[in-house]
């Protein structure tokens, strides 16, 4: 799937575009699909936020959405008074976090052969995928995501985890799109679970780069972003009149050791599966 040039420049940045990789077909469907869950959902009594990638406060409906379909409002969504400031699609920050085994637009979205020749080319060679998540960005109110890496959130040994980023609209630096560091670096910080109570690990006090060091990754809808779970990436807020929706998978390798102390585990009833 992926040329010799492709896998060495994943290799040296820590990231790879791939453009026009999904239809505007698939995109619509996916959409559609998303649109459908969340008109069927009651959202009127519902105030889960989404909490940054700090791993701060996080509450039981986050810890237990690892098997399920959740919703998470953005931040900005409400007013003083408590009350949705717009219509409860408009505010939706995400949903996640098991979509692509629990409903078959999703599982079809995901479950694309050349994924799983992507993560064998990339050195992935038991792939398997533990979230999926589709992220709203909503205009004017989508939140900045601070600089983190997945790996914090996946922790494996060796680490492993990749994720694949999709574009369902254009993603620019005003609609909030991702901007990575210039390579991979060790990990900072794990995000851990035990006894039920979650806490952030400091692993190591590497400073996150600088803006002027960052790279703005602006691509249009349908393009597939794969990048590895120790690269550092953040996107910032949305101050546009845009959308920027995003679908979003974290792969891996199931011959590595996956922490017991990850926030996201699998029940034998429900096991974790790869692209098949």
């Amino acid at each position: 799937m992926l040329s010799e040039s492709q896998v060495s420049e994943f290799h040296n940045n820590g990231s790879l575009i791939l453009e026009n990789f999904k239809s505007d077909e698939e995109l619509e469907s996916l959409r559609t699909a998303t649109m459908n869950l969340i008109s069927d959902f009651d959202l009127t009594s519902h105030t889960e936020i989404f909490r940054d990638s700090s791993g701060r406060d996080a509450t039981e409906y986050f810890l237990s959405s690892g098997d399920k379909i959740s919703y998470f409002f953005e931040s900005g969504a409400f007013g003083e008074d408590g009350l949705l400031k717009l219509k409860p699609e408009q505010c939706i920050n995400k949903l996640g976090h098991a979509m692509h085994d629990l409903h078959p637009v999703f599982d079809k979205f995901s479950r694309d052969p050349r994924l799983e020749e992507i993560s064998r080319d990339i050195g992935v060679t038991e792939p398997e995928i533990w979230q999926s998540m589709y992220i709203f960005k909503q205009p004017r109110i989508g939140d900045q995501v601070d600089w983190h890496q997945d790996a914090t959130f996946f922790t494996t040994r060796p680490n492993t985890v990749k994720a694949f980023w999709f574009a369902v609209d254009d993603a620019t630096q005003e609609n909030g799109c991702l901007w990575v560091a210039k390579k991979c670096s060790q990990l900072r910080q794990q995000f851990i679970v035990e006894n039920a109570q979650s806490s952030m690990k400091s692993l190591d006090d590497e400073p996150w780069p600088e803006l002027e060091d960052a790279i703005p990754l602006e691509v249009s809808a349908g393009s597939l972003i794969v990048f590895d779970g120790l690269l550092p990436h953040f996107s910032s807020p949305n101050t546009s009149n845009f959308s920027r929706h995003a679908y979003t998978l974290h792969v891996v390798d199931g011959e590595s050791e996956y922490s017991k102390q990850n926030w996201l585990q699998r029940k034998a009833s429900f096991p974790v599966r790869g692209f098949r």
